[in-house]
């Protein structure tokens, strides 16, 4: 499995170009300052039909459903996939299954940089591996109906600042919103309703995970900008043998990677409606927390060579979530992947079961009930 290694730098967050930013920097007295980007709210979910077209419904009438997937990346140059434009195809159709809103996390960069964080690409160091991937590729993602790219991980500076500031301008200028880098918040409009992202990873050069005060600042403040807010989390120990939730600190290769349980409860207390995670690199379980759904992994999405694909590792989900505009749960559902070739998604596999048993084994009465057909419901 290529392996994750820390980058040691921060960078400063960016105003969406695509989408309503804020960016917030706590200074030493818990306060925060916001900026907004006048005019760039995106409007997103354009291939799917508006449910409430009414123009005398209110937006506290008003839903709106999103498609979230995990890690994802489309190989690492120079290795990438023979036929990009056909990659995803398989799972288009789902991705698209009545979502306004589409998002994945992007484990990599889109970019042209070649100075990382593993050394020249000539002589890059051993166990290290950065990712990237032509700017171009940006296309793909789009063309699978992604609205709302993640950079909130531990890939998102493998080619320094110049790489992530190319990565975040590729994804504006194709016409996606972003989020993920500190002090960000990201608001998209959908069937009326505003939906803020606020997305945090254990590294000073994203919204930091481990900076418990600053994350819930940002929480509140984003459920200040907006109808309701989903929270997302790269957080938890990796591989197949990280599959249940601990409850505890998890650590990776000696670092920390945060307690995902506590990070997620905290989000909820802090306004969130819906907390979606990866990082983990394997499904885990879901949860509900007064009366919110938490989906603690949805593992790897696609990834042409980038990730392991063997034992447990060869399975995962699209999660459908339909939240009113106020965040109540309307309904969600799991419809699984599985890899073929070398990491391309096509539906099929045993993830809903997979969800289900580690679900029930972490969470007890607070578990989520998952159906044999992927519908989830609260306990």
């Amino acid at each position: 499995m290529r392996d994750t290694v820390r980058a040691a730098c921060a960078i400063a967050g960016f105003a969406a170009l695509l989408a309503v930013s804020a960016c917030s920097a706590a200074d030493s007295g818990g306060t925060s300052t916001i900026r907004h980007v006048a005019g760039t709210e995106a409007a997103v979910g354009a291939r799917s039909p508006e449910p409430s077209a009414s123009p005398h419904a209110t937006s506290a009438t008003r839903s709106v459903t999103i498609a979230a997937v995990g890690d994802t990346m489309l190989g690492d140059t120079p290795d990438l996939p023979p036929d990009p434009g056909t990659y995803l195809g398989a799972v288009e159709p789902v991705l698209d299954r009545g979502a306004q809103i589409v998002f994945g996390n992007l484990e990599g960069t889109l970019t042209t940089a070649t100075a990382g964080k593993c050394g020249p690409a000539s002589h890059p160091a051993k166990n290290c591996f950065a990712f990237r991937l032509p700017p171009g590729y940006v296309r793909y993602f789009k063309q699978a109906g992604f609205t709302v790219l993640n950079d909130a991980n531990n890939h998102s500076f493998d080619f320094g600042p110049a790489g992530q500031a190319q990565t975040v301008r590729t994804i504006h200028a194709a016409g996606m919103a972003q989020t993920g880098l500190p002090g960000e918040i990201t608001v998209v409009k959908a069937n009326g309703v505003k939906v803020a992202f606020v997305a945090f990873a254990p590294y000073a050069y994203d919204a930091d995970l481990l900076d418990l005060p600053a994350a819930r600042s940002l929480i509140e403040r984003a459920t200040r900008e907006a109808d309701l807010v989903v929270v997302y989390m790269h957080a938890g120990a990796e591989g197949s043998g990280a599959d249940h939730v601990t409850g505890r600190e998890e650590y990776y290769l000696g670092e920390d990677r945060g307690n995902p349980e506590a990070f997620a409860h905290m989000a909820i207390d802090a306004g969130a409606s819906l907390v979606i995670a990866s990082g983990p690199h394997v499904l885990r379980g879901m949860q509900f927390y007064k009366g919110h759904l938490i989906a603690y992994s949805l593992g790897n999405f696609a990834g042409y060579g980038d990730f392991a694909t063997s034992g447990d590792l060869d399975i995962s989900v699209i999660l459908h979530v339909t939240l009113s505009a106020t965040g109540r749960l309307e309904s969600a559902r799991l419809y699984p992947i599985q890899f073929t070739g070398i990491g391309r998604p096509v539906p099929g596999g045993t993830g809903i079961a997979f969800i289900a048993r580690l679900s029930s084994a972490d969470f007890g009465r607070t578990a989520a009930r998952v159906s044999s057909s992927g519908v989830i419901t609260p306990p």
